[in-house]
């Protein structure tokens, strides 16, 4: 009887699956229908800021290059080696993939999003387009010529480079294009899904200007009549006060806090230390800066150490709990940045209301008062000879360029194009460096693996793949 049984039970569930609708298993309960553009747009400006903010040696360098920072132990990064780790390919990566895609693929949702009014749409396209145009700008500053036209249509397995400054002039007529459709009458995108400005299109309309001055600055040497007209048209609508400062806010705990509390607390790294070339800067000029850029060493001093060269951590200063904090935030624009590209203009005989020396003013105090010091404090600073704009070393070039490497510190990306672009401060090459300073990130081994014939014609063209050939725009 038994044995009648076990025979049974099969036969029973075999006709119970015969006569019973599975189809309900079909349905992915665990995956959204329909991806929302909101999100989409947030994690790549996210993934955008980490990439900048971060100082993994496995993606973000550029702390070394302008010798903010240096290592107390490992020095292959600090003397330039970036491609033992592959970080140009990281990079790239982080950039076409993590960022550009997802806004392509935000910028289509909304494209076909029904629910949205006419001028909403327009405003949240403008917007993820003025994002796109921030990151290939940073891939063009990067390595030179770039896959751009073709770079996001998945039917061109082999994208064609783009010559660089045709990319560039495309960008600025993208972004010109993008500042006329943003209206402040209506929203973009919303509080919670917008993490730079929580929503505010009137603060978008100052971004993609200011954004506009630092693209039309870059190309100054090789183009000024162009220059000279798009920056005096976005001028008077980039950001005029710190209340206009573009940065994300991250948050106290993971994983949405700042990637430099992974790095330099939660990691229990002891390697990643003061820069003996700013440290010595610092100490020189009292500069009121210092406390909030580092922290001191176990004798409770201020000492850099040499780039490249082994030193010992407790000895040296550390960056400081601000910059370590897991809630900083990450700045991709702000106030300080727009008054020393107005200060330049002024010298450059663009047309710019007030002059060079009120506007490289008022970028220093603005850096002082950002990084935790006063008006006082600034006053104080300003008034030094080798501060002062009338008594400062150098021309324009030297005097801004100096002062801004110092007021671009935790942004070491824009800090590097300053330092290629203006070509101050000169700094020592790194100890034990293995090769000059670079003026470019050579391109990535799978583009010249599985890309080869495109990848051989941009590199030719640039001048060869090299870390010391210069992009088309840093001629001097």
């Amino acid at each position: 009887m038994r044995k009648i049984f076990i025979l049974l039970v099969p036969v029973c569930l075999f006709i119970g699956a015969c006569t019973k609708d599975i189809t309900e298993l079909n349905v992915e309960t665990k995956k959204a229908a329909a991806i929302p553009p909101g999100p989409l747009f947030s994690n790549a400006v996210k993934a955008l800021s980490d990439g900048l903010a971060s100082a993994s040696v496995n993606l973000n360098l550029f702390r070394h290059f302008v010798k903010h920072w240096g290592q107390a132990v490992i020095q292959e990064e600090a003397q330039y080696d970036y491609i033992t780790r592959a970080v140009n390919q990281a990079w790239w990566d982080r950039m076409y993939r993590d960022v550009l895609n997802d806004l392509k693929e935000s910028s289509r949702i909304i494209t076909t999003d029904a629910t949205l009014t006419e001028q909403v749409k327009a405003n949240q396209l403008a917007i993820v387009d003025i994002m796109q145009v921030y990151t290939y700008h940073i891939l063009v500053d990067t390595f030179g010529d770039i896959p751009y036209s073709e770079a996001l249509d998945n039917t061109k397995l082999f994208p064609v480079y783009d010559d660089a400054k045709t990319v560039n002039a495309d960008l600025m007529r993208r972004l010109a294009e993008d500042i006329i459709k943003l209206n402040a009458s209506a929203t973009g995108f919303s509080s919670t899904e917008d993490i730079v400005y929580q929503g505010n299109v009137t603060k978008w309309i100052a971004f993609a200007n200011s954004l506009q001055m630092r693209m039309a600055m870059v190309t100054a040497d090789v183009d000024n009549t162009a220059s000279k007209a798009a920056f005096e048209q976005a001028e008077p609508k980039g950001i005029t006060s710190a209340s206009g400062d573009g940065f994300i806010t991250y948050y106290a705990t993971t994983p949405n806090n700042n990637p430099l509390y992974d790095q330099l607390v939660l990691a229990g790294r002891t390697d990643f230390i003061a820069a003996k070339d700013l440290m010595d800067v610092l100490n020189n000029m009292s500069d009121p800066r210092k406390p909030g850029f580092f922290g001191t060493n176990n004798n409770g001093e201020y000492v850099g150490g040499v780039v490249g060269q082994a030193t010992n951590y407790a000895n040296t200063s550390k960056p400081s709990a601000r910059v370590a904090a897991p809630e900083a935030p990450n700045m991709l624009i702000d106030y300080a940045e727009m008054e020393f590209l107005r200060a330049e203009a002024k010298e450059r005989g663009y047309t710019v209301a007030g002059t060079a020396e009120e506007h490289y003013n008022n970028a220093i105090r603005a850096s002082i008062i950002y990084w935790g010091g006063t008006t006082a404090d600034a006053d104080t600073y300003l008034s030094r000879p080798d501060v002062a704009y009338a008594t400062a070393a150098g021309d324009y070039k030297q005097k801004i360029g100096f002062q801004k490497w110092i007021a671009l510190y935790n942004r070491p990306f824009d800090g590097w194009t300053e330092m290629r672009r203006l070509d101050y401060p000169q700094l020592p090459l790194p100890f034990g460096a293995i090769s000059g300073f670079p003026t470019s990130l050579r391109y990535p081994g799978t583009e010249q693996q599985l890309n080869g014939s495109n990848y051989t014609a941009a590199a030719a063209k640039i001048g060869g793949d090299q870390t010391e050939t210069k992009l088309y725009w840093d001629k001097f």
